[in-house]
């Protein structure tokens, strides 16, 4: 096994065609199928199905992908540190849930570097795609929420993926609305009020587990419901539809605009009274690098700036 096999097999599960990784790794596509199958034979696995519509994971293949990363990104961590190329970039990623702090926080903190010299990336995703990015060391932090619902159940996907959860706010629960929604100069909504009105969550793909829910009391039942992917859809569908959501009502306007408002939510009776217990992930005894320090910085001067803390 050598570090070009195990770039190739990574660059071919991106993109999922031996043709079009072999022209982004400026390597012949005999060359690149060679040394695929040098590698599948050393393991005594197969990586990649193979069809005319081109190649996926085999369940072998997914789970030498996620240690195939783990190594490369140690290999490109060691000449990111010792190497003597000045051309390589540090690199930095954080993976969340749709959080408007947690880009906001990001923002601030590349600020204080020099892009030219390092290599950020945000990601905005789903919640079971946060804990794989960190866990693959696709990124360094990734920022999720627990729940009395979810907690023992991400805790333990967490510990099986050597994560820790490390707490920073704990939240209320909040109705996320259009500034001109028919509820929104009420005090408190609860359930009741919201009957009339199409509960908005992020999508969770594959994952789609209650549990894996970026919206606090996720098993309600909700005569309305509608799927979005990001940020900018569900605002839109809130102001189009007097659609809402169930958060933190930790808002940036300077990212969401000012046309959106967090009304407390008050549940029902028979419903336990939950909140929201937001945190960042990384791996086990991990030291977090200068940026990844900075980063969690920035969000609790974020938290502070507006007196969450």
């Amino acid at each position: 096994m050598t570090l070009t096999q195990l770039r190739y097999a990574i660059t071919i599960s991106e993109i999922g065609s031996f043709n079009k990784a072999a022209q982004i790794l400026y390597v012949s596509q005999p060359s690149l199928s060679n040394a695929i199958r040098d590698l599948e034979e050393e393991f005594s696995i197969s990586i990649f199905h193979r069809s005319g519509r081109g190649v996926s994971l085999t369940n072998d293949g997914i789970d030498f992908i996620t240690y195939a990363r783990q190594v490369y990104h140690q290999y490109q961590s060691l000449l990111d540190k010792f190497g003597k190329n000045a051309t390589i970039k540090k690199k930095f990623g954080v993976s969340t849930q749709h959080y408007s702090f947690a880009t906001k926080s990001f923002v601030e903190m590349v600020k204080k570097f020099n892009t030219a010299e390092y290599e950020f990336a945000i990601r905005e995703t789903k919640t079971r795609e946060v804990i794989d990015d960190v866990s693959t060391q696709k990124s360094e932090i990734g920022i999720l929420y627990l729940s009395n619902f979810n907690r023992n159940m991400i805790l333990k996907l967490l510990n099986s993926a050597d994560l820790d959860f490390v707490h920073l706010i704990d939240c209320q629960v909040y109705v996320y609305l259009y500034k001109d929604h028919p509820l929104a100069s009420k005090k408190i909504i609860t359930f009741a009020d919201l009957s009339d009105y199409p509960s908005l969550s992020f999508e969770q793909g594959d994952y789609s587990s209650f549990y894996f829910a970026e919206e606090i009391y996720s098993t309600k039942e909700y005569k309305r419901t509608i799927k979005v992917n990001d940020r900018a859809s569900m605002l839109n569908l809130m102001r189009g539809l007097n659609g809402f959501t169930l958060c933190s009502g930790i808002i940036c306007e300077e990212l969401n605009g000012g046309d959106y408002i967090a009304v407390p939510f008050k549940p029902d009776a028979g419903d336990v009274d939950d909140n929201m217990d937001i945190g960042y992930i990384v791996k086990k005894n991990l030291i977090l690098s200068r940026m990844g320090n900075l980063y969690i910085e920035e969000i609790n001067n974020y938290f502070r700036k507006y007196n969450l803390l």
